[in-house]
């Protein structure tokens, strides 16, 4: 038998409360809290860390589809929610992602509804989850609310690794084009102002600009690197920690060369897709829009949004609310006007957002061919400097010596 610190809530009183228990496994432990009337939020083996704190935030998308998928394949065959769960427990290998279902068991058993246990966890499960969730409880469809998230969270992960595959070749060039940049400067640079110095001639205004480049560089390695360390540094802190910071990522995203489309047909098919879960669950108008808009995750579109919002409250349909706004894609909104007529507007945003979806992944394909033109041209441009300063004054030097 092991002993177990743990902290945990009184079922009847709601009391906070914390000791220690002895039992085989941390399933053990939590199965006889609850026997005795306690939730339990957190059970730790004596002299071992917390492995819960440190991996409640860090638990990986694909754990969690996998977990979701799972179980709304269990209900959906009929197995009880308790045994669906307890099933889906013994079949889940990250640590992380079984403790957090553990504590969704310890509490369904303690009577709370699957909502509410899920609702604990807001950092892992939010908000468009938690609607679904509910919605699929109250209608009696949990299986289809999961298999929905399980299906969206699913094509949201392959569009963002999608994205970030064709970022790798442009990534790759740029570091080689500064690699090469780096080794003139270094190696060649240097030797060319060498051998004007031994020959007692000046040197050319080229030749002394990458000089001084090159020296500034030697000398002051160490304030450059504070320099870029602090405002990358910086900028992450930012963008990860202020409203302020957040909101110009965000604006920049929208308003980049070449990704600023992207971004904005990425958003505007999450808007709709998780609208089209949302009403198709069942979940009201303004709920699934108010849900749809935290979904975008895009701090500038949601403002622009929340107008929108704010019409439909107001009683005018969601095509025309949707319509005018900066930072909307028309198919949206037309898509929607034809679906309230039809009464299948679900149907018809989800067709919406599988037009951009559709575009967005031949942008992806295509975008080492849009970059590679750019990239070329800085290239040239910024060797072809280093050319001229280097291999041009040899061959003036030569001339002059031969003449």
């Amino acid at each position: 038998m092991k002993r177990f610190n743990y902290k945990a809530r009184d079922k009847a009183t709601g009391k906070k409360i914390k000791g220690s228990i002895q039992a085989d496994t941390e399933q053990s432990a939590g199965r006889l809290l609850v026997e005795q009337g306690y939730i339990p939020e957190t059970i730790v083996e004596e002299g071992a860390a917390n492995p819960l704190i440190h991996l409640k935030g860090r638990i990986k998308a694909k754990d969690r589809i996998t977990f979701t998928r799972q179980l709304a394949t269990l209900i959906g065959a009929g197995l009880p929610l308790a045994a669906s769960l307890h099933t889906v427990v013994e079949q889940t290998e990250e640590r992380g992602m079984k403790e957090v279902a553990e504590e969704i068991i310890a509490a369904v058993e303690s009577g709370k509804s699957l909502y509410e246990a899920f609702s604990q966890h807001p950092k892992i499960f939010n908000g468009v989850y938690l609607a679904l969730i509910k919605a699929g409880e109250m209608s009696g469809t949990l299986d289809i609310a999961l298999k929905r998230l399980a299906d969206q969270e699913e094509k949201d992960a392959a569009m963002m690794s999608k994205i970030k595959g064709a970022l790798v070749y442009p990534a790759i060039i740029f570091v080689v084009i500064i690699a090469v940049l780096a080794f003139m400067m270094i190696m060649v640079v240097p030797q060319v102002a060498q051998l004007y110095a031994d020959m007692g001639e000046e040197l050319p205004a080229m030749t002394k600009f990458l000089v001084g480049i090159t020296d500034f560089f030697g000398q002051f390695w160490w304030l450059i690197f504070i320099i870029v360390f602090g405002v990358v540094g910086g900028s992450i802190y930012a963008v990860k920690n202020t409203k302020t910071g957040r909101y110009v990522m965000d604006n920049f995203k929208l308003h980049a060369p070449i990704f600023g489309k992207m971004f904005l047909k990425l958003y505007v098919s999450r808007f709709a897709r998780t609208a089209e879960m949302m009403l198709a669950t069942g979940v009201p108008v303004i709920d699934s829009i108010t849900i749809s808009i935290d979904a975008i995750s895009n701090k500038v579109v949601e403002k622009e949004y929340e107008k929108a919002l704010e019409m439909i409250k107001s009683g005018r349909p969601l095509g025309e609310s949707l319509q005018g706004l900066n930072y909307m894609l028309p198919l949206v909104y037309q898509m929607s006007a034809i679906g309230e007529e039809s009464g299948k507007i679900d149907e018809m945003l989800g067709k919406a957002a599988g037009v951009y979806e559709g575009e967005l992944e031949n942008q992806i394909a295509n975008i080492s061919t849009m970059i590679e033109p750019i990239l070329m041209v800085v290239m040239a441009g910024m060797i072809g400097v280093v050319i001229g300063g280097t291999l041009l004054p040899i061959y003036s030097l030569v001339n002059s010596v031969s003449a």
